[in-house]
């Protein structure tokens, strides 16, 4: 597996509130997962970095990843982790109350991907120039969709799109949602925050990656969703079943 990523503040932002981590083992196993923040002040910011360190510290304290079979435990555990961390600093510090973030994590092991995630943060598989969301967003806006109250054309460019209905932190206990996929060879997954797929469509999406070599990618990404407006920070992190390239 190869990883590449590229992160953007936006044109209208002062703050970067995204984050992300991404680790390959010697054995080509692969982890990354992606966050947004949410919060006034520095409190988005600081949720997004708290889940992402909680998470790291939680896979350093576990080198070997899950056992084969347990990989949907150990992330569930893993984001249980994330959202005890956020969750108790907001207690502890009435400033920050109401913080929270998205998150987003892949572990890719004998092609065989493992997601789970909570919030808007999306999950995509690229495979032979088509772009597939994996994840389901947890937002007002989707079960809408959902209840056949509005179309996705609408949702698209519905004015509550960002309002989310489940966050770390912002609750002692979450819900993720966990999927498995099998990869291919020449397969790409696509981990990403709302700043761009609120500013390209997949089609737009699909096409980069398509055309664009891999760690060219996500710069790609990242430069079209400023000309689109750039109105959100942006992360795009990409894992490929390729062999490194030299």
């Amino acid at each position: 597996m190869k990883i590449t990523a590229k992160p953007d503040i936006g044109r209208i932002r002062t703050e970067n509130q995204d984050c992300y981590r991404a680790k390959r083992f010697a054995d080509g196993t692969v982890w990354a997962l992606v966050c947004d923040g949410m919060g006034g002040a520095n409190s988005g910011r600081l949720a997004a970095h708290l889940a992402a360190d909680a998470m790291e510290a939680f896979f350093d304290e576990h080198p070997d990843g899950p056992k084969p079979g347990e990989e949907k435990t150990f992330l569930m555990d893993g984001f249980a982790v994330m959202n005890r961390c956020i969750h108790r600093h907001a207690k502890e510090h009435p400033g920050d109350k109401g913080m929270g973030t998205t998150g987003v994590c892949a572990f890719v092991r004998d092609n065989l991907a493992h997601v789970v995630h909570v919030g808007d943060s999306r999950a995509y598989l690229h495979r032979s120039g088509r772009l597939a969301q994996l994840t389901r967003d947890h937002s007002m806006v989707q079960e809408l969709v959902e209840a056949g109250t509005i179309t996705p054309e609408e949702a698209a460019t519905h004015p509550s799109k960002n309002l989310i209905t489940r966050a770390l932190g912002v609750r002692e206990e979450v819900q993720p949602e966990y999927i498995q996929y099998p990869l291919n060879a020449g397969d790409e997954l696509l981990l990403c925050t709302d700043g761009l797929t609120n500013m390209l469509p997949d089609e737009k999406i699909a096409r980069v990656l398509t055309e664009v070599p891999f760690f060219a990618a996500p710069a790609r990404l990242v430069e079209l969703a400023l000309k689109a407006g750039g109105t959100d920070n942006v992360t795009v992190l990409l894992l490929g079943t390729e062999p490194t390239e030299v």
